[in-house]
């Protein structure tokens, strides 16, 4: 099912951060929303999870509007949410952590583990002692185990070392051979233009620049707009 956004319109406290934001992510896309930090990336994330207030516009999955549904129907209608925050349980194992979300599905412990052996010799140690790039594959491991339908990235290689980043940008395409749509707010446009499809540029809450990433790549724009 396709996601779209159309007209958005959302912030915190009653100030708008997004202004009217239109987009799509369809079947087995990765799109990918480009900006630099303040223009509204996870905001719009946020937003189409039901965690921040929504003044305008409209979320539709499918056929269906979301913008009256809290966020674990969200999660219920198949969206899932890769937060850039990670929220491990740090107290938990790496199993604990893993089940405590899972419902039934095609994405079972074992699929997972498939996709993601690094994480298979650590099952037993507690979140809290995991390397950042381990608590990254955690957080999308257990988001797999929700067995969502499209998956949202917020920032997923922030802050981790080139070799992580590498990895991430494997399980990305890995899922996305699946047929899994991604949504993913990044930075990084190397990271970027190795797995997306079409990518949406963010400048003070509003798209400035749209299109597939391998044209967008050539757009002496794109360069200006992310301050690269």
């Amino acid at each position: 099912m396709s996601l779209r956004v159309e007209g958005l319109r959302a912030g915190y406290n009653g100030v708008p951060v997004l202004h009217g934001v239109d987009l799509e992510v369809g079947e087995g896309e990765v799109v990918a929303l480009l900006g630099r930090n303040g223009a509204g990336k996870t905001t719009l994330i946020k937003a189409i999870m039901g965690l921040v207030p929504v003044y305008g516009g409209r979320v539709v999955y499918g056929n269906r509007e979301l913008n009256r549904l809290p966020t674990y129907q969200r999660a219920q209608a198949g969206l899932g949410f890769v937060p850039d925050d990670r929220r491990i349980f740090p107290e938990l194992t790496v199993r604990e952590n893993l089940m405590v979300a899972h419902r039934p599905g095609f994405w079972t412990l074992e699929r997972v583990l498939g996709l993601l052996p690094q994480l298979a010799p650590i099952l037993h140690r507690r979140g809290g002692l995991l390397s950042g790039g381990e608590q990254q594959m955690l957080t999308i491991a257990r988001t797999l185990l929700t067995n969502p339908k499209l998956l949202l990235l917020d920032e997923p290689t922030e802050g981790l070392a080139p070799l992580i980043v590498e990895e991430i940008a494997r399980l990305v395409l890995e899922l996305k051979a699946t047929g899994m749509p991604i949504l993913l707010a990044e930075q990084n446009l190397r990271f970027t233009s190795r797995v997306a499809d079409r990518a949406y540029v963010l400048e003070t809450g509003e798209v400035r620049l749209s299109g597939a990433m391998g044209d967008l790549l050539h757009r002496e724009e794109v360069a200006a707009l992310l301050s690269l």
